[in-house]
């Protein structure tokens, strides 16, 4: 069995065995303060259902349901009594809420995985088993009190928590796609400066203002957050409107008859897929991205067609016109500058490149390589399948004293050994 299979086992049992001892304790000695426990579970069941729905490998945010479980779990008060829920009614509050929540969503085909439920329970569990025995001890009472050193302390159990998540969140993606653990974390980080910073502050405050105000506060509370989500929407679809929009624009190439069908985005996924294993993460994975969507467009621009549209075989001179030419074009897009600069310089020596052209130069060449190899197979039997991206990767090894970096060379290899992008074919190195 694979590590990475084991992985996600040993973190869901762990959060099945965390729900199922929760929710067994509660039914045995019984719920307390049930209007609390009614309140809260309703406030996270409704903040799942409200979950926007998501693209593959895209973040699927439900910042109401997080909020309203970490601010049960962080609740020592409600209107100025002191609360006695503990860490183990919290998880099963917030388990069985997360489940009437995302119940109906399953049904339709849009619910998360159980990795998202996993990472909840596990999360809250942390948060809770933190705060509410010190709690119920009295400790926090003693030493902190009830003012800023109080808020202090919520804030950095927030801030550990929202750790815990992101290590979680990145080992599981670690373990299902074998990227660099390092740049997968970072991005995990980078997401909790946007709305996970929302999510944890308005977790803070949900619990203090119940403390202070009742359960009269949570509905006011939840507000700000709910308009965070919809502005949330509004950027990703902004997101997916400029991505629409380079997929057209790469797709011209296609249409135009310079490139074969699909070439453009087979570069753009393995691109992808080499940034993450060489530790590119965020905002450089995007640029990397759109670069390698739109690295053949200066094709627009010749006169005669490359044949088969394989500029990776052409001489150095014309692959550098090439690409000058589809920086212009680019340019003249409004793509963001970073995206032009990469496609100008895929095809320089690869020690004037920077990484993101290297990959796209060498992804480029792969794809040209294999896809001649079963033009040349096609009606024969051969050609084509892991002999020709064993063959290919050969050549890129033997070109790694100019024309591509021997580091990407490798990392494209072990991508590729462990399946590549969506829907290719594994290889294994040789």
């Amino acid at each position: 069995m694979r590590p990475g299979v084991l992985t996600v086992g040993a973190v869901r049992a762990a959060a099945l065995l965390l729900g199922l001892a929760a929710l067994g304790a509660t039914l045995h000695d019984g719920l307390d303060q049930p209007g609390n426990a009614l309140a809260f579970g309703a406030l996270v069941a409704l903040g799942e259902l409200a979950r926007r729905g998501a693209a593959p490998g895209e973040r699927e945010p439900a910042p109401l349901a997080a909020a309203g479980a970490l601010a049960y779990a962080l609740l020592g008060e409600s209107a100025g009594s002191p609360t006695s829920h503990g860490a183990l009614q919290t998880v099963a509050v917030v388990t069985a809420a997360g489940l009437a929540g995302t119940v109906p969503r399953l049904a339709r085909g849009r619910g998360p995985g159980p990795d998202h439920l996993a990472r909840r329970v596990l999360t809250v569990g942390f948060a809770a088993l933190c705060f509410q025995p010190l709690h119920a001890s009295g400790a926090v009472a003693r030493h902190l009190g009830e003012g800023p050193p109080y808020a202090l302390f919520l804030g950095l159990l927030l801030v550990l928590t929202a750790l815990c998540d992101a290590v979680l969140a990145a080992l599981l993606l670690r373990a299902r796609t074998g990227f660099p653990y390092g740049s997968l974390l970072r991005d995990e980080l980078r997401a909790l400066l946007g709305i996970g910073s929302a999510v944890c502050a308005t977790g803070a405050v949900m619990a203090l203002g119940v403390a202070a105000a009742g359960l009269w506060a949570l509905p006011v509370l939840a507000v700000p957050l709910l308009l965070t989500q919809v502005s949330y929407r509004r950027y990703e679809a902004v997101r997916t409107v400029n991505r629409q929009t380079i997929a057209s624009l790469a797709r011209a190439t296609e249409v135009a008859g310079c490139t074969p069908p699909g070439h453009a985005h087979r570069v753009a996924a393995l691109s992808a897929a080499v940034g993450r294993e060489l530790g590119l993460s965020g905002a450089e994975l995007t640029v990397l991205e759109h670069a390698a969507l739109m690295h053949d467009i200066g094709q627009l621009s010749l006169v005669d067609p490359v044949e088969g549209g394989a500029t990776a075989l052409l001489p150095a001179e014309e692959q550098r016109r090439i690409a000058l030419l589809g920086g212009e074009v680019v340019r003249s897009t409004g793509v963001p500058p970073a995206v032009a600069v990469i496609v100008e310089r895929q095809a320089d020596p690869y020690r004037e490149q920077p990484l993101p052209a290297r990959i796209v130069r060498t992804v480029n060449a792969y794809d040209d390589l294999t896809g001649v190899a079963a033009d040349a197979g096609r009606g024969t039997g051969v050609g084509g399948g892991p002999g020709a991206a064993l063959d290919a990767l050969e050549r890129l090894r033997l070109g790694t004293a100019r024309d591509h970096h021997p580091d990407v060379v490798e990392g494209l290899a072990r991508v590729l050994a462990r399946g590549g992008a969506a829907g290719m074919t594994p290889v294994l190195p040789g």
